[in-house]
């Protein structure tokens, strides 16, 4: 007899079956269930498990995986230590001993932040840090080396600021395998042989110098040059250990924009460069824009110094948007044409394009960069009339300069904007103003002006800089002689102290100079190249040197085979940049063969930055060759090669380019007035100067017009066109707020 209790239902048809079943005796459909916890036989029907009491019916309860405490990861280990710091502490307060130390330990914390590191921890006075984890980079080793560099300079800097110049620090780098525990924090994060060697290896390397492992030598080469500094057993190990010490930086992260040339040592700079990556981080920190002017003479390391900046920049964490212009030689320079090379860098605008691809490129930089629509469709169009990629932008030279620096505050707010205007001395009065205006108007974002110019700027702006609190003025003098003999040294190996005093006395504290100088015989093979320097294969000491660097260069272009020293002067009529297309409308059909050979003898550098707009140009290697190299042409052949050059810019139809077309005609008629079609090449030259004049002023620049408007008056064929262009004149400097001499011009 059946009672409730001894019933099974069974679950797919509902027929009633004894208990006990194990399969309904209707429909053969199995009666019991499976446990979904623990597996044990459920009869059908019950809510809960008779072992578990977990439901039934209910998904099977995973089992809570716990994260693996540490495993195994690639990482770079960077060990710092104090030199003569127990000494120092010996000798002074225990307050001022522990202010010290603590300021030590917040530098090597910000330094290792800045390169993307952890500090695991402070031992005593030492510091331990580590690269690859929580996240793993491909450059990690490579930016523990740039920590490394910078955290021996910083030391350094520290102890001269306490007045305790022997404090210097020495580190060490190793890359390989350890034990990582996930979700640690401070000491325990890194464990392992790998740790124990790169302590032990820090303390073999010299005080002041930055010691690596050959996995870290290997990963880092790319941007970082070494040296092998021989080999080191440490402390148990059986095995010695082959060491490279850190040289200097050569490159960007992953050695992206190496010198195709070869570079020589950096040297007698590291404070300046020292001053501009402190006002780099506090500009980020103030948010508040900041103006740095690099002045000197042609050759003593303005580009240099800027080139050093850059790579810092590159190795950071954090991303800096790096902006770079030049203003050309022409007279009183193009308006503006640093500045449209920024945005044209921004907007990966190369010189080759067409303008309509400029165009949509220019949009979609702006959009990218915009986010109100609003203030997208009234930045955007003065932008295109900086480029002449538009006729007339609506607005006076107030709105125009507004809407170019919102362009530039928007890019500060993805994060910290860097300017860099080179050659300002030939910049228009225009350039200068508005860069002022960044400095008087910008309010709450982080962006540096660093301007490079020779001490002719302060003829056009003696007031440059003056009553600005964020204003700082370097001016670099010649190196001293230990300074110029570490380049000389570091630069050719082997030379004989005789010939480097030779090179010292004759340099006179000018590193271009040296080099120059240097590569005057590499060209005469005294010197072998090697992979990062010379070799020297005999003795200078008959070879005469040239007693001026105008006269070296000279040398040099001399020395050249005759049709690539036709190259050479070819080139230099286009100016410090020229494209292969330009120079072969001068010269005729050009091969990539003719011009890697004056690459290869250092005379042109070819640009490869992918965010430069000159990608794939070529330009002189220094501003000083160009100029020495133009100066060697005679006045019947700069006739015809500024003709040729101002046929090929005038094909180009673009409305940036007046003032250089202009320049080429005026040139040309300069060089030889009386010569066949001279007064041809005059209405030429006077036509574009009106253009350059109006094109100036339509960017708020009347400045530069009224120059381009005298120019022209100097070269008037008669009456009417004299009229015409008194009238243009007058219309400048009436905008230039030049009343009194506006009204003489129109009167």
């Amino acid at each position: 007899m059946r009672t409730l209790s001894a019933v099974a239902a069974c679950p797919t048809c509902g027929f009633d079956n004894p208990s006990g079943f194990r399969f309904c005796g209707s429909c053969a459909a199995p009666l019991g269930l499976t446990c979904p916890n623990c597996g044990a036989d459920v009869p059908s029907g019950f809510r809960f498990c008779g072992q578990c009491a977990a439901p039934i019916g209910q998904p099977r309860a995973e089992p809570e995986r716990e994260e693996p405490v540490a495993e195994r990861r690639h990482v770079s280990v960077l060990f710092a230590d104090l030199v003569g710091f127990t000494t120092l502490s010996e000798s002074r307060d225990p307050e001022d001993v522990r202010e010290l130390l603590s300021r030590y330990f917040d530098t090597g914390r910000a330094v290792v932040d800045r390169y993307g590191g952890v500090v695991e921890k402070f031992i005593g006075d030492a510091v331990m840090a580590v690269w690859g984890t929580p996240i793993v980079y491909e450059d990690d080793a490579e930016r523990a080396v740039r920590a490394g560099l910078d955290l021996v300079e910083a030391v350094a800097a520290l102890g001269r600021e306490v007045g305790a110049p022997e404090l210097t620090a020495r580190v060490g780098v190793l890359t390989g395998e350890a034990a990582v525990t996930l979700g640690a924090i401070g000491q325990g994060m890194v464990a392992g042989d790998l740790v124990n060697t790169a302590s032990r290896l820090q303390s073999a390397a010299e005080p002041g110098s930055v010691l690596v492992g050959e996995s870290t030598c290997r990963a880092a080469a790319r941007a970082i040059a070494f040296e092998e500094a021989g080999a080191f057993t440490p402390k148990g190990k059986s095995e010695p250990m082959r060491t490279w010490r850190a040289v200097r930086v050569i490159a960007r992260r992953l050695g992206a924009g190496r010198e195709a040339m070869l570079e020589a040592p950096f040297v007698g700079r590291g404070e300046e460069l020292r001053l501009l990556k402190e006002l780099l981080q506090a500009t980020m920190r103030e948010r508040k824009v900041r103006l740095v002017s690099v002045t000197g003479i042609g050759g003593i390391g303005k580009s240099r110094l800027a080139r050093e900046f850059m790579k810092y920049l590159d190795g950071l964490k954090e991303a800096v948007f790096w902006h770079q212009g030049r203003s050309p030689a022409y007279g009183e320079g193009v308006a503006f044409w640093a500045l449209g090379e920024m945005v044209r860098m921004r907007a990966g605008i190369a010189e080759s394009d067409e303008p309509a691809e400029a165009r949509f490129k220019l949009g979609a930089c702006v959009t990218e960069t915009i986010g109100d629509p609003e203030e997208r469709s009234w930045v955007e169009p003065r932008l295109a009339h900086l480029l002449g990629l538009e006729e007339q932008a609506p607005g006076e030279r107030e709105e125009l300069f507004a809407a170019w620096r919102c362009f530039f505050e928007r890019i500060a707010e993805h994060g910290p904007a860097v300017m860099v205007f080179e050659d300002l001395q030939w910049a228009d009065q225009g350039l200068l103003d508005f860069i002022d205006s960044i400095l008087e108007w910008t309010r709450a974002q982080p962006i540096l002006l660093l301007t490079l110019a020779r001490p002719e700027l302060s003829q056009k702006r003696p007031d440059w800089g003056a009553a600005r609190r964020s204003f700082t003025a370097m001016h670099l003098e010649p190196l001293p002689d230990a300074a110029m003999a570490e380049l000389v040294e570091g630069f050719v190996r082997g030379l004989p102290p005789q010939d480097v005093a030779g090179i010292l006395e004759r340099a006179e504290g000018v590193p271009l100079y040296a080099v120059e100088t240097i590569r005057m015989l590499a060209d005469r093979g005294v010197l072998h190249a090697e992979e990062d320097g010379y070799r020297a294969v005999g003795s200078i000491g008959e070879i005469d040197v040239p007693g001026s660097l105008h006269a070296l260069i000279a040398a040099r272009l001399d020395a050249l085979p005759p049709p690539d020293r036709a190259l050479v002067q070819d080139a230099s009529v286009l100016g410090k940049s020229f494209t292969l297309e330009g120079l072969a409308a001068i010269a005729g059909p050009v091969t990539e063969n003719q011009l890697r050979e004056l690459v290869r003898r250092e005379f042109l550098v070819r640009d490869a930055d992918p965010r430069s707009p000159e990608r794939g140009q070529y330009a002189f290697v220094q501003s000083l060759i160009r100029e020495v190299a133009y100066g060697t042409l005679a006045r019947r052949d700069r006739r015809a090669k500024h003709l040729a050059a101002a046929g090929h810019f005038e094909s180009r139809d673009e409305g940036e380019l007046a003032a250089v077309v202009a320049t080429h005609y005026l040139e040309a008629y300069r060089a030889s007035p009386q010569g066949p079609d001279g007064e041809a090449v005059a209405a030429s030259a006077r036509d574009w100067l009106v253009r350059a004049a109006w094109r100036s002023m339509s960017l708020g620049s009347p400045l530069p017009a009224l120059a381009y408007a005298k120019e022209a008056l100097t070269i008037a064929s008669d009456d009417r066109d004299r009229a015409s262009l008194l009238d243009l004149a007058g219309e400048a400097a009436f905008r230039a707020a030049r009343r009194e001499e506006s009204i003489e011009l129109w009167t």
